[in-house]
């Protein structure tokens, strides 16, 4: 049954609005172990492209789509057309893509498709919202399912963050990383994709968060994978070149789990994952890493990039690092260098003892992988290469972006020309290959292939057996060294109302990251802040402390700091205190709000001709266009308001702005325009009217939005601080696809001017 289903939260409460369209049957029992011949995530079962099947095609026609028997082209789906790479999980395929592009429900959605026949089994749509992602690059990320509990993960690309049930397409918990966190969703477009290690799921980006964490850094965040609390955050490098598409790999160097990720800060890094602690990171570029590392048996990692290297103008380089000598106090453990390879977008392959690397202009280069010295001539496969290889039956496949595919055979002095074909027009490929149950699945913009030769008889070899100390990651985190040696409190974060209570758990582990018992009467806990814990670990701010008269601001959004302390260690969490609605901040105490998202570092408090106020400061890198949150995400039906005024004696005017609901009114400067919007590259359902301002002069914005009928309502107005509120709005919009909750939040672009900000407030709708 073909099932589209559209998350609705109202209060917290997760609703979902499903609609029948067709009677399809699709495989819905939960696999007791997992299928040795899914391929549940973008690279494989063992997470490097590598597939362990044969009798795999070697040819295909891919105009020749049908049942006749010397097709190899089983089916073909428009519906799965994209730049994302499928993954296959109990008898079906699942893939990210747009929706209804070109109309006033442009989305995304996660769909299933059965793996054998091609239809299409549900839809998962979700929309776009409050970033600057062009149209084509929706999409961009790679689901990671998860066989244990037939559930996929899907980092949508918003950063809206996902648990989706696999056989039924429901939403069972998401978290929205850009209000949370302050997830960047850009116009470059860069979006992670997870990863499942046991009990978590794991996605990185760079963020920024509120308080200490609100200068920009590329972010680990650990979810628990059942209920998607936030386990661990762990931070590198503040103010990274650039967000990144790099997805970890998780393995065993050295007799302890790591998760090997490149980062936007151009370093590679390797983590514990149970606990987020950083064990060691090697440099590899100045700029950040997109492209995945592969680690052979021995711990050693091979890893690319396609910037500038740490040292010299040379750009680009395929890297080997030694990974059980790793570590944060010794000197680099690279092993060898070759530099002048551009390889930013596809990631190595690694087949006994070479590695296969395409530069991003698509030629690919074999290196040995003792020494990084070429082995052959390179060969050129097209124009560019962004997917990576396959390899599989002893075969490599390939596919340029511009839709050339390669089937080729390693030979002594290379590789060798199996099989060349150019794909319809149309056809681009951003995606990779993937191999399951005797088909090549090839995702294209023109649609989703899958091939297969009736001809051969599928079969697969059991999986290569690794040594004790080599990359098979624990399954049990269990060792015989039980001394405690880091101390975990979950949530990690969390927000809380007062009058709530919020109970903690705490994990302990020993020195190897694994989950070591310890003794719950030998925990204490301290509060640094709001609130207060009892020895339980249940934490808690009383209503009595909700006292508007007392509190900072006359807001009472404050923090606190959860300590947990055992046999001298310590665990820490944060918690932001918000209460219900209405909020007031006026900057009386001279502070930017702890509990704002993002703003700590983008906004400074200033008072100005007496008159305390923050101001969205121009002279920060990278951020001078930019949100603030301010709240949980699950708010909807309220108005914000705030009072704004661009800096006077510049050449050009700001754009400034407020959030509601996942909605932006912006009063845009150089247009002379309010507009109403919701994705700011994709105008789906924005409403512009012109209005003349200037700088030096307050004005205040009003959004009110709500939600009649399943349709979104947005109201807008501006008018002079110092006149009366106009009785009509100034602009109006509605949506049809209506985000339906959302954080209040301002928007402001001050790349042109300072922008100042007064008076915000957030009220629920009469």
């Amino acid at each position: 049954m073909l099932s589209v289903i559209r998350p609705f939260v109202f209060g917290g409460l997760l609703l979902l609005s499903t609609v029948c369209l067709s009677s399809v049957f699709h495989p819905s029992a939960l696999a007791a172990q997992p299928d040795p011949l899914d391929w549940p995530s973008w690279r494989g079962p063992h997470q490097n492209g590598v597939s362990n099947e044969s009798g795999l095609i070697e040819r295909f026609d891919p105009a020749d789509v049908g049942d006749e028997p010397d097709s190899n082209v089983v089916w073909k789906s428009e519906a799965a057309s994209g730049i994302s790479t499928p993954i296959v999980m109990n008898g079906r395929l699942f893939t990210i893509v747009r929706d209804k592009p070109d109309t006033k429900r442009d989305a995304e959605k996660v769909i299933a498709l059965d793996a054998a026949s091609g239809e299409v089994l549900w839809e998962n749509v979700y929309n776009v919202f409050l970033s600057d992602l062009p149209a084509e690059r929706v999409g961009w990320s790679n689901v990671c399912g998860d066989p244990e509990t037939d559930r996929v993960y899907a980092f949508g690309a918003c950063c809206l963050f996902q648990c989706i049930d696999g056989a039924t397409g429901k939403t069972i918990w998401s978290r929205s990383l850009s209000e949370e966190f302050g997830m960047l969703s850009t116009y470059g477009g860069r979006t992670n994709t997870p990863v499942v290690y046991e009990d978590l799921v794991i996605i990185s980006g760079v963020t920024t968060g509120w308080d200490e964490n609100a200068r920009p850094a590329h972010r680990f965040l650990a979810f628990e994978k059942n209920e998607g609390e936030l386990v661990w955050l762990t931070a590198t490098r503040p103010l990274p070149e650039d967000t990144t598409y790099s997805t970890p790999i998780i393995t065993q160097i050295g007799g302890q789990d790591v998760m090997v990720a490149g980062s936007g800060d151009g370093d590679l890094y390797g983590i514990q994952p149970r606990t987020g602690r950083i064990l060691w990171r090697e440099p590899l570029s100045r700029r950040g890493i997109n492209t995945s590392p592969v680690i052979d048996n021995q711990g050693n990692i091979y890893a690319a990039h396609g910037e500038e290297n740490p040292e010299g103008t040379a750009m680009g380089a395929v890297v080997s690092i030694e990974g059980p000598v790793a570590s944060l106090d010794s000197a680099s453990a690279e092993r060898w260098r070759t530099e002048e390879l551009t390889v930013g977008k596809s990631s190595p392959l690694l087949i006994d003892g070479r590695l296969y690397v395409v530069e991003d202009s698509s030629r690919l280069h074999v290196l040995d992988t003792e020494t990084g010295e070429e082995i052959g001539k390179p060969m050129k496969l097209g124009t560019a290469m962004r997917g990576s290889l396959l390899y599989a039956d002893g075969k490599i496949y390939a596919a340029t972006a511009s839709g050339i595919v390669h089937i080729l055979r390693p030979t002594e002095s290379g590789v060798k020309s199996v099989f060349k074909v150019r794909l319809p027009k149309g056809h681009d490929v951003g995606g990779s290959m993937i191999a399951s149950h005797g088909r090549i699945y090839l995702p294209t913009t023109g649609g989703l292939y899958c091939l297969s030769d009736k001809s051969k008889a599928q079969a697969s070899s059991s999986r290569p057996q690794l040594s004790e100390n080599a990359h098979s990651p624990s399954q049990t985190g269990q060792i015989s060294d039980s001394l405690a040696a880091q101390l975990q409190l979950i949530p990690a974060e969390a927000i809380v109302q007062p009058g709530e209570t919020l109970r903690f758990t705490v994990n302990a582990f020993n020195s190897l990251g694994r989950r070591v018992a310890s003794s719950t009467s030998d925990l204490s806990f301290e509060v640094i802040g709001a609130g207060q814990i009892d020895a339980s670990g249940t934490y808690m701010v009383p209503d009595s402390e909700n006292n508007t008269e007392t509190a900072n601001d006359g807001n009472a959004h404050r923090s606190a700091t959860i300590l947990v302390k055992a046999g001298g260690l310590t665990g820490i969490a944060r918690v932001r205190v918000i209460p219900s609605l209405p909020w007031t901040f006026k900057f009386d105490d001279n502070t930017v709000p702890i509990t704002w998202i993002g703003a700590r570092y983008r906004h400074e408090a200033r008072k100005v001709e007496g008159e305390p106020l923050i101001v969205k400061i121009s002279t920060i890198p990278k951020g001078t266009r930019s949100q603030t949150w301010f709240g949980p995400t699950d708010l909807h039906d309220y108005t914000v308001t705030a009072d704004v005024k661009a800096q006077d004696g510049t050449a050009k005017l700001p754009d400034m702005g407020i959030i509601a609901q996942r909605y932006t009114l912006d009063l845009m400067g150089e247009s002379q325009q309010l507009q109403i919007r919701t994705w700011a590259a994709q105008l789906r359902m924005a409403q512009s009217t012109t209005v003349s301002w200037q700088a030096g002069v307050w004005y205040r914005l009003k959004l009110q939005a709500s939600v009649e009928d399943g349709t979104a309502v947005l109201k807008g107005k501006v008018w002079p601080r110092e006149d009366p509120e106009p009785s009509e709005w100034t602009v109006t919009a509605t949506d049809e696809a209506p985000n339906v909750q959302g954080s209040p939040g301002l928007f402001g672009n001050a790349t042109n001017a300072e922008i100042y900000i007064d008076n915000v407030t957030v009220t629920s709708n009469p």
